[in-house]
């Protein structure tokens, strides 16, 4: 079975007939809308949802795709995700995006995160790849300077790293919501090796994220709050915002605020202050593209991103 056909199957699992307006009649030994059902809803047979759900099918028009995004009550961004498997299932006629091979910032978005004096801020790029950030950042959540290049993934942390995880007051949504932005991010580049090597280790390392990936739950990263409990700050509540990096493919800005006056931007005050004085001085160069292991830099050569 296609990846296609596992998220249309994850999906009609998920809505119920009286969701769609059907009625509900006769046992139901699965949960969710019946292939039948799906079928009704969106205009086509019902042998072809099977042979659609199998991986069978060699064309679906986007007119089909849409029909059936519309028929699952599917948001944007999973409707979104579901032309992407289509196109890398070669069913849609779109080409299939290749990953580029260098995740590089420039020098002029370094500077910025280093103005951020006030607000945590880091900068994602495939994978959930931290890619630079800002010392706030590095106060509110680790020194990410002091990890190997390869452990500086936003996703792997939040799941495999013990302090990271006890950061979160609601790690489990949070942790959840990370899976589904990883599984879009999937949506875009199926082919990418580190993307299947990052998968396949959290999967054998962590249950939850095993379970959560099977489930075929994708979002768009959005704004949204977080609730923190850190060891030196305290209880901290703040608000998030996911910000494009123009001219730069598959780079996103984070940065996390406070509400101004509250407890926690007195918190991120007191952080800020301590940042300064117990965290290591940053060099002043743009970080480079993230390197493969077998790449670690030389002794005395400047780390990326440090």
């Amino acid at each position: 079975m296609t990846e296609l056909g596992e998220f249309l199957r994850a999906c009609r699992a998920r809505v119920t007939a009286e969701q769609v307006g059907l009625p509900t009649t006769g046992h139901r030994r699965v949960p969710g809308l019946r292939r039948e059902e799906l079928a009704s809803l969106a205009g086509v047979s019902v042998d072809y949802i099977v042979r659609l759900e199998q991986g069978r099918v060699k064309s679906a028009s986007p007119a089909i795709l849409t029909a059936l995004a519309r028929a699952l009550e599917l948001r944007p961004d999973e409707e979104e995700y579901l032309l992407r498997c289509a196109a890398e299932a070669g069913i849609s006629g779109e080409a299939k995006p290749a990953a580029p091979r260098n995740q590089q910032i420039s020098q002029a978005t370094q500077v910025l995160l280093d103005s951020m004096v006030n607000v945590p801020a880091l900068v994602l790029g495939r994978r959930m790849d931290i890619l630079a950030w800002n010392s706030l950042s590095a106060a509110l959540f680790t020194d990410y300077s002091r990890l190997p290049v390869k452990r500086r993934n936003h996703i792997w942390l939040t799941f495999l790293d013990p302090e990271v995880r006890g950061l979160y007051a609601n790690w489990e949504r949070v942790a959840q919501e990370c899976v589904a932005y990883l599984r879009m991010d999937a949506g875009r580049y199926p082919n990418d090796p580190e993307l299947a090597r990052l998968v396949g280790e959290l999967s054998l390392k962590d249950p939850d994220f095993r379970r959560w990936w099977s489930d075929h739950r994708v979002r768009s990263q959005r704004p949204g709050r977080k609730e923190f409990v850190h060891a030196i700050a305290g209880e901290l509540s703040l608000d998030f915002q996911v910000l494009d990096v123009r001219g730069s493919a598959d780079q996103s800005l984070l940065v996390y605020t406070a509400e101004p006056h509250s407890p926690s931007a007195q918190a991120l005050t007191f952080l800020a202050g301590w940042a300064a004085t117990e965290l290591p001085a940053r060099p002043t160069e743009a970080a480079g593209p993230p390197r493969r292991p077998e790449e670690a830099p030389a002794a005395g050569e400047a780390k990326n991103g440090a």
